[in-house]
């Protein structure tokens, strides 16, 4: 594994355990010397995972779509900002520069991204069937999304071996030692 993807959100959350874990993140990433591609925003999670992996000396990928680089909430200090067209152009080119993602708490956009990402990797799409998916667990955050995506399963909506490649840590090293134990 040489790239990750990040999905997180665009606000930091209630809790400042989020914003602490996406730094964390960040910086974990360039320890390890592993590219960060993130969503290219300045602000809520996402300028928090890309200002930690920064700070370490990491090197990072920021793709954002024109409307939002519009806004003004494009991160200045990146090296390498991709301007996309729309929203779908942003998570294939995302999911294409990376060998992982990684879900970060989040809204409906994170939501959105992750679930693209698992349904490509059910489908055998972009290459995510052989790509680690992690959850960063923070507080719990995704236990809900989890049990709400074990239903499927026991329902025969998903088959079990569909979610091989979904992993979850509440510890951003732990993660990505998971994910690279299956990238």
């Amino acid at each position: 594994m040489k790239s990750v993807c990040v999905f997180s959100g665009s606000a930091s959350g209630r809790r400042p355990e989020y914003a602490a874990a996406a730094t964390a993140l960040g910086g974990e990433l360039a320890a390890r010397g592993l590219r960060l591609v993130y969503g290219g925003a300045r602000v809520g999670l996402m300028g928090a995972v890309a200002d930690g992996a920064l700070a370490g000396g990491g090197e990072v990928v920021g793709v954002i779509p024109q409307g939002l680089a519009d806004r003004e909430v494009a991160h200045d200090g990146l090296a390498d900002l991709r301007v996309v067209g729309s929203m779908h152009e942003r998570k294939a080119l995302m999911t294409e520069l990376s060998d992982g993602v990684v879900a970060l708490p989040g809204g409906l956009g994170t939501l959105d991204e992750l679930f693209e990402s698992l349904t490509w990797a059910q489908l055998g799409l972009h290459g995510l069937e052989r790509k680690p998916v992690g959850l960063l667990d923070t507080g719990a955050y995704w236990s809900p999304l989890l049990a709400l995506v074990e239903h499927t399963v026991d329902e025969g909506f998903v088959g079990r071996d569909r979610l091989d490649h979904l992993l979850r840590a509440d510890d951003p090293a732990a993660l990505l030692d998971l994910m690279a134990a299956r990238a």
